[in-house]
């Protein structure tokens, strides 16, 4: 059995959210007893109860029936003016994001642009088109050219992918042999 202490410490640990009130079930404790069920639920209960003591010319019954469904209504009508609000605040959170997403996506552009645009600007501007610099065509020293080289050692190591394929050797079929004439074994013959 567990001590109190430990259920109070758990109850003050929990979550103090309501959570979503509109489809939570209540038990309300009315004069006619116990009236389960969500809050429309309840106010549509409360309303049928007020209107039965009416026609039973119980005004008391029928006020207090009234009184409990309005509270439920109040109730009701506050979790959704709060979930309208949740749902509002998040489109516009997710609006400024989309907005901000939008203004980085243009600013990195712009900036892009503008790199491809200045760099031809500040390198060739300024120089008369004959001290221009011309694109280089000639082989460079890093630049290995193979076609040139015949020789077999060149220095390269030989990878597995640059390898030509091997041929597959299949078995060679073994011969029948057959026991001689006089019952001994055949001769073995050496191995290649």
């Amino acid at each position: 059995m567990r001590s109190s202490k430990s259920r109070s410490r758990s109850k003050n640990n929990r979550n103090r959210s309501m959570g979503n009130i509109v489809n939570r079930v209540f038990d309300s404790s009315g004069p006619e007893g116990k009236v389960r069920g969500t809050p429309q639920q309840i106010i549509d209960k409360y309303n049928q109860l007020a209107r039965d003591a009416q026609l039973g010319n119980d005004r008391v019954a029928a006020e207090n029936f009234q009184q409990h469904s309005e509270h439920y209504t109040r109730l009701l009508s506050e979790a959704q003016r709060e979930q309208n609000e949740r749902r509002e605040q998040q489109e516009r959170e997710q609006e400024a994001r989309r907005e901000q997403q939008g203004e980085r996506r243009d600013r990195d552009r712009n900036q892009g642009q503008h790199r491809n645009d200045a760099q031809p600007a500040q390198n060739d501007a300024d120089k008369p088109p004959e001290a221009q610099e011309q694109p280089d065509v000639t082989p460079s020293a890093d630049v290995i050219d193979v076609s040139a080289d015949t020789d077999a050692d060149a220095g390269l190591v030989e990878t597995p992918e640059s390898a030509p394929p091997k041929p597959r050797r299949g078995r060679k079929p073994k011969a029948q042999q057959q026991p001689q004439a006089d019952g001994s074994a055949p001769p073995q013959e050496a191995a290649e």
